[in-house]
């Protein structure tokens, strides 16, 4: 059978404007599953519609939280206390590790029989580091499988005290205990252990907690973390998700690379997430950047080369790497281990891909340098199934010559359109991106 795959025509020029990116998909599943834990009802504006967010809301239902969607807005029926079930259940939650990682967080609090599994990918992602922590504070979880990965069985029981998490795979671990700790019996003293990996995911998971009503003591640069007990959750009443950061990155490099200029509504400088640093990032390799009130604009520059450490936005560094190919100078891109662990290897898979179209790349541990190629080659790229591959190459577009993304399906997970909307560039005779909503409704 032959393999689903989209090709994307050279584009020429880019200049325009985007109105309605989606909602970020870090900030929907863990407010949707902070809305279940509150009593009341909790309205959240701009939730993202994508495969991630699908299978945090089908987990909730089979839970017996109750809500309401229409369109992006989603009333959440707040049930005042823990996830429980109190017969044994199966949860299916994909390649969502934004699923995954805070419901055995949430579901670790009380008497539980839930399995948590999902697509192979996900059994081969560690969670180990979580689960160990978990355990610290009581509670009972069996690796069906494969000790250290899903599928898991959780029985409840964690009760708070003294723990020691690992914080070098992934920031997720620590944000589901975060999330959790408070609602425990006994107060938590949390304790990282190692380099903590995409510390704004950290920054943006406490922000969130306050948004809700729950304060927490952090110590050492987030080294050390106390949170008192018996709290509970409160809801905001109504609550707008920003659009997604690191959907915007893929635009901007856009315009960086080929503008022209890309106008962005809706991002603002203050942003709680961190991929909203990709725009210092643009500004220092050569592209300009201006900032409004509500939007950000990126014009064309003369991209140079750069080394920087990117652990703290390893989802904009694929973006950055991409760049690469289109700078006078290599692209060095430097503690982004974690990549490993994602929905694929993505320092293999990135490597490979590129080398495809004719980058110059090199490879190591925990960094990969891109250089540009002496000639750009047109290549089916296989995108093992992550989204953030599929996004990247659609950029190899910008080269001159087409690119053929093999199952470009793969970018249901966080941004549904993202094709429909890149493909506006290509589509348009005077290559003109504007995509308010009346246009991509009419599409």
């Amino acid at each position: 059978m032959q393999q689903n795959q989209i090709t994307l025509k050279p584009i020429k020029y880019i200049s325009g404007n985007i109105t309605n990116l989606p909602g970020s998909k870090s900030i929907s599943n863990r407010v949707l599953l902070l809305s279940a834990l509150c009593t009341g009802d909790t309205t959240l504006l701009n939730l993202l519609s994508s495969d991630d967010v699908k299978y945090m809301l089908h987990a909730l239902k089979a839970l017996k939280v109750k809500y309401i969607i229409d369109g992006n807005k989603c009333i959440i029926h707040g049930s005042g206390q823990t996830l429980f079930c109190n017969q044994k259940l199966k949860l299916f939650l994909g390649n969502a590790g934004t699923a995954m990682r805070p419901l055995l967080a949430a579901l670790s609090l009380y008497n539980n029989n839930v399995i948590l599994d999902g697509e192979k990918r996900m059994q081969e992602r560690p969670i180990n580091h979580l689960v160990d922590a978990l355990r610290q504070g009581g509670a009972t979880i069996t690796y069906l499988k494969n000790i250290n990965f899903p599928p898991v069985l959780v029985k409840g029981g964690f009760v708070g005290g003294s723990i020691i998490i690992e914080g070098t795979i992934s920031s997720q671990f620590l944000s589901s205990l975060l999330m959790m700790a408070p609602l425990a019996t006994n107060n938590t003293y949390i304790t990282v252990k190692g380099a903590l990996v995409s510390i704004p995911y950290i920054t943006l998971t406490i922000n969130l907690m306050k948004i809700f009503g729950i304060t927490i003591k952090t110590c050492s640069k987030y080294r050390h973390f106390e949170i008192t007990g018996n709290q509970n959750y409160v809801t905001p009443g109504l609550y707008y998700i920003e659009n997604d950061t690191s959907s915007a990155t893929y635009f901007l490099a856009a315009a960086a690379i080929k503008g022209g200029e890309v106008k962005i509504k809706g991002i603002k400088r203050d942003s709680i997430q961190g991929d909203v640093k990709f725009s210092e990032v643009l500004s220092t390799i050569g592209a300009n950047i201006i900032w409004n009130n509500n939007s950000i604009i990126c014009r064309k520059g003369n991209l140079k080369g750069i080394e920087i450490d990117c652990n703290h936005i390893p989802d904009a560094a694929m973006t950055l790497a991409m760049i690469g190919l289109f700078s006078n100078q290599p692209v060095y891109i430097k503690n982004i281990y974690n990549w490993r662990v994602k929905e694929t290897d993505r320092l293999q898979a990135m490597t490979k891909e590129l080398k495809k179209v004719g980058g110059v790349i090199e490879e190591g541990r925990d960094y990969i340098i891109v250089s540009a190629p002496k000639k750009f080659l047109h290549a089916k790229i296989n995108t093992y199934n992550d989204h953030r591959i599929a996004m990247c190459f659609s950029l190899v577009a910008l080269s001159g010559v087409p690119v053929t993304l093999l199952n470009p399906s793969c970018v249901n997970k966080t941004f549904p359109q993202y094709l429909i909307y890149f493909s506006l560039f290509v589509s348009t005779k005077k290559y003109n991106l504007n995509l308010s909503n009346k246009y991509i409704t009419n599409i």
